[in-house]
C-alpha cells in the first residue's frame, strides 16, 4: 500500500468522487503505453498508502461497479470492484483491464495516464489510441468494410448530427484534425484501408443494406393470431441508424400504442393503453444493438398480431450472458453500435433494458414480457395486448419469462394455426423460478434471500412463498440458523 502512485494505480480517500473514479477508469483502459497490464483505483487510501478506518458495503461496491454501465464511459470497459481488509481499515478496489476498442472516453473526453497522473490526450495520443483500436477489434462494428470508401458515407452528417453529441464541446473546439481522422477516433473509419468501419457504414451510411443486407427493421401488422392471417400493413425501416432509428421511434409513438377509455366509475374514466410505447421502443432499440450482423442476411422481424406483439433478431444471447443470468448480466455484440446509440440518446443506461420494460408494462397492467430463447441463432420477445389480457389472464407476477422454446413447436404461428406463439410454447420446457432458485442453491449453500432476489428480480416477498412451497414439497432444506445456516438441496 505504501508503493508510491504510477501509471498503473490511483488512490483516493474520498467515497463518492465518480468524476475522479471514471477519469481514472478511462485512463487506465486507454493503456496508452501498451502494458497490457491492467490498473487499480483505491478509494480509501491516500497518496501514501495510509488508511483512514474507512469500511465499504456491499451497495457501495455495486455502485463503484455501476460505473461500467452508467452510459459515460464509452465504450464501456472490463472492471472487477472488490475490497480488501488490512488492520487499518479497508480499500474498495476497482481493477480496470486494457481496452482493445480504444479511445475510451469519459463524458466525450479522452484521459491517459503520464506517469503518476492522469490528462486529456493530445491530438497525437489520440491517434496512437485509435490506431491501437483499429489493430485489436475484434467485433464485426469495429472491423472495416473494405469493400466500402468514403464516398459512401455521409461526412456531412458526421459533422453535423453524431460528431457534437459524441465529443465533448470543449474537446471540439480545439480539434482541427480531419473528419477523417475523427471518425477513425470514434471507431467509424479504418485509416489502415482508407475505408468506413461496418458501424461507420451502419451510422452514416448513404446506402448500408447495399454492404450489411440484413441490417433493416420489418415491421408486418396481421389481422389475426397468426402469419396465416390478412396483412393489414407493411413497412421497411432501413437507411443509416440516424435516420433509421427516427423513423423507428416515431412510427412505434404515434402508430403501435392505442387508447381507450376505460369506466372506472360514474364519474370517472380512466385511459386503457394496449402497449405501452415506450416498452416497445425500448425491446426494439436493444433488438437493433445486440442483433448479429454478420454472418447472415436476416432482418429484425418486428411482428404485430391481434393479441400481441413479437420482435425476433437474429444472434441469441452473447457472451458471459447465458440463460441463468439473463437479464441481469451484460456483454455487448457491437459495443461501437451500443455506443453510437447512447451518444444519440436512444438508451439512457447500459445494462437496463429488461428491467425498464418490465416495469413499464407493470405499470400498465400487462403481462410480463416473455423472452424465448431456445433457438440458439435467433433472440425473440413476446409482449401481450392489455386489451386482451384483462379479459383472460390474471396477471400475478411482474417479471421477465424466460422460455426455453422447442424448435418442432414453432413459436410464430409458422404451422398456421389459430394461436401462433400459445401454441408455440405450450410444449415448452419452461425455466421456472422454483428451478432456478435450487440451482444458485445447489451452487452456492450460503446464498441469502437479498443474493437471490437480486439475481432473479423476485420480489422477496414473493421469494418466501416459493421458498416456503419447496420445502413443502421436499425439494429444499434449511440447516442451521436464517442468519448463519446452508441450504441443502434434496435430490
Amino acid at each position: 500500500m505504501s508503493d508510491i502512485e504510477n501509471e498503473r494505480v490511483e488512490r483516493t480517500l474520498s467515497t463518492d468522487n465518480t468524476k475522479k473514479m471514471s477519469e481514472a477508469i478511462c485512463s487506465f483502459a486507454n493503456d496508452i503505453r501498451n502494458t497490457r497490464k491492467p490498473g487499480y483505483f483505491l478509494i480509501g487510501a491516500d497518496d501514501d498508502g495510509n488508511l483512514d478506518g474507512q469500511t465499504f458495503t456491499d451497495e457501495q461496491l455495486r455502485s463503484y461497479a455501476g460505473l461500467r454501465n452508467s452510459g459515460t464511459i464509452l465504450p464501456p470497459p472490463a472492471m472487477m470492484v472488490y475490497k480488501e481488509s488490512f488492520p487499518d481499515g479497508e480499500v474498495a478496489v476497482i481493477e480496470v483491464q486494457p481496452s482493445e476498442d480504444t479511445p475510451v472516453r469519459y463524458k466525450g473526453v479522452i484521459w491517459i495516464r503520464i506517469g503518476a497522473r492522469k490528462a486529456e490526450a493530445n491530438t497525437e495520443e489520440e491517434r496512437i489510441l485509435t490506431e491501437k483500436g483499429q489493430v485489436h477489434s475484434s467485433s464485426f462494428d469495429g472491423r472495416p468494410c473494405r469493400e466500402a470508401s468514403i464516398d459512401d458515407i455521409d461526412v456531412e452528417l458526421f459533422k453535423n448530427e453524431y460528431l457534437p453529441k459524441a465529443v465533448s464541446p470543449a474537446t471540439l473546439a480545439k480539434d482541427k484534425r480531419t473528419p477523417i481522422q475523427q471518425m477513425a477516433s470514434l471507431r467509424l473509419f479504418d485509416t489502415r484501408f482508407n475505408c468506413p468501419t461496418n458501424a461507420g457504414l451502419l451510422l452514416l451510411g448513404h446506402d448500408p443494406q447495399y454492404f450489411i443486407p440484413g441490417a433493416y427493421i420489418q415491421y408486418v401488422k396481421f389481422a389475426g393470431t397468426n402469419r396465416a392471417t390478412k396483412v393489414l400493413k407493411e413497412n421497411r425501416f432501413k437507411g443509416n441508424l440516424i435516420s433509421m432509428l427516427k423513423e423507428l421511434e416515431y412510427f412505434i409513438k404515434y402508430s403501435i400504442e392505442s387508447k381507450r377509455p376505460e369506466f372506472v366509475s360514474v364519474l370517472r374514466e380512466e385511459p386503457r393503453i394496449n402497449y405501452p410505447w415506450e416498452a416497445i421502443r425500448e425491446l426494439a432499440m436493444n433488438a437493433v444493438m445486440h442483433r448479429a450482423y454478420n454472418g447472415n442476411n436476416s432482418p429484425i422481424k418486428f411482428y404485430e398480431y391481434s393479441d400481441r406483439i413479437e420482435i425476433d433478431n437474429p444472434g441469441n444471447l452473447y457472451g458471459k450472458v447465458n440463460l441463468e443470468n439473463f437479464p441481469n448480466e451484460t456483454d455487448y455484440r457491437n459495443p461501437n453500435i451500443a455506443e453510437i446509440m447512447l451518444n444519440l440518446g436512444y438508451v439512457n443506461r447500459f445494462g437496463s433494458g429488461v428491467n425498464t420494460v418490465s416495469t413499464l408494462l407493470e405499470e400498465n397492467k400487462s403481462n410480463p414480457a416473455e423472452f424465448l430463447l431456445g433457438d440458439y441463432t435467433t433472440f425473440k420477445v413476446v409482449v401481450k395486448n392489455a386489451d386482451v389480457i384483462e379479459n383472460g389472464t390474471n396477471v400475478i407476477e411482474k417479471t421477465p419469462h424466460v422460455i426455453v422454446n422447442t424448435a418442432e413447436n414453432g413459436t410464430n404461428g409458422t404451422n398456421k394455426s389459430e394461436f401462433g406463439t400459445d401454441n408455440g410454447t405450450d410444449g415448452t420446457d419452461k425455466i421456472s423460478r422454483e428451478d432456478a432458485i435450487v440451482n444458485l442453491m445447489r451452487k452456492n449453500k450460503r446464498i441469502s434471500i437479498k443474493e437471490i432476489s437480486a439475481q432473479l428480480n423476485i420480489p422477496r416477498r414473493t421469494l418466501f412463498r416459493i421458498i416456503d412451497a419447496l420445502k413443502t414439497s421436499n425439494r429444499i432444506r434449511r440447516i442451521g440458523s436464517e442468519k448463519s445456516g446452508t441450504w441443502e438441496v434434496i435430490e
